[in-house]
């Protein structure tokens, strides 16, 4: 199972009023670290989908919500709960690293 695509015409639906907790994935086309850490994101969101779920959004095509959720750098990870955000991650990681941050959903 990859992330799939969120933009602002689905966000709301698909991230802010999902019933279970939602990373986001703040990125863009031109990132590096963005294209490495996304197969990371993949595994995680294939292991922990009855938990978690993964969408990417990209930073370029939608920019009204990369500056609501002020993303000043990417790649840039917001975990949602009931439509708030409580988790916030900057950076990529090796996958261990980013199971530790999100512990808290996925175990």
């Amino acid at each position: 199972m990859t992330a799939r695509a969120v933009t602002e015409a689905t966000f709301e639906q698909e991230v802010l009023m999902n019933d279970k907790a939602v990373l986001v994935d703040f990125w863009a086309e031109w990132c590096g670290p963005c294209r490495a850490v996304s197969p990371i994101l993949d595994q995680i969101a294939t292991e922990n989908s009855d938990r978690l779920d993964i969408v990417k959004l990209n930073v370029d095509e939608n920019p009204n919500l990369a500056m609501k959720y002020q993303i000043t750098a990417i790649p840039a990870f917001k975990v949602f709960e009931k439509g708030e955000v409580v988790k916030t991650v900057i950076g990529a990681k090796p996958k261990p690293a980013l199971e530790a941050d999100l512990a808290a959903f996925i175990s």
